[in-house]
């Protein structure tokens, strides 16, 4: 899997996912939706963001079908992978979104394993233990049950949050959402946001001057 070095993934984590995704979209001279869509909410805001590499999972919460592989393998296989990482869990069910695929007890396996934050295309339960656990995570809201709960699939692409993911991208997850990050731009990223956020203090502090002048600023802004 490709890496990207410690120190420019502890920089992207200064930064907020909306910043994150204008660097992306400077570096690559163009626009993208490499993003999450407004279903996926951060339920534990409080642990603000999160940079790591996605493992994905497809899980069935209710369906009764006997799995082909168990929850062992999923877990050998956020084990065997280097962090930071990202646990990205869909409910693959018949119905979809009905029962929970998180708990608290997975979330304290998965911060043992090096997961830093979980984003799920479904429900989780037992959010304050969650949030006791200390791992920060995303999805649709909150059940309280679920049934049989077997793991479908691992390490297959898929779609959480109208986002293509696959394992090894490289995520950044904050309250506005998750955002995607080239791997091979990841570094330059990280300088353009930088640029970014120096040049929207100065902004910001030309706007909220007492000494504010609309034509100053207009001038600026064409300039920019």
């Amino acid at each position: 899997m490709t890496r990207v070095d410690d120190a420019v993934l502890t920089g992207l984590a200064e930064f907020d996912s909306a910043t994150v995704y204008n660097a992306v979209e400077k570096v690559q001279g163009v626009s993208n939706d490499d993003y999450t869509g407004p279903e996926i909410q951060y339920l534990t805001p409080e642990f603000g963001a999160v940079v790591g590499y996605a493992v994905t999972s497809e899980v069935t919460p209710l369906d009764p079908t006997p799995p082909n592989m168990s929850w062992s393998d999923y877990y050998d296989v956020l084990n065997e992978t280097p962090g930071p990482k990202i646990a990205v869990m869909k409910d693959v069910d018949t119905r979809p979104k009905r029962a929970a695929l998180f708990g608290d007890g997975m979330a304290h396996i998965h911060r043992k394993l090096g997961v830093v934050g979980a984003v799920v295309e479904g429900c989780v339960r037992d959010l304050e233990g969650i949030r006791a656990a200390g791992l920060p995570i995303w999805g649709l809201g909150t059940v309280s049950g679920h049934g049989p709960f077997n793991v479908r699939a691992v390490g297959r692409p898929l779609v959480a949050g109208q986002l293509l993911v696959q394992t090894g991208d490289l995520l950044l997850a904050d309250v506005d959402g998750v955002v995607k990050i080239p791997l091979d731009i990841a570094e330059d990223t990280l300088r353009k946001a930088r640029e970014i956020r120096t040049w929207e203090r100065s902004h910001f502090d030309m706007i909220t001057s007492p000494d504010f002048i609309y034509e100053e600023w207009k001038n600026r802004e064409r300039n920019a």
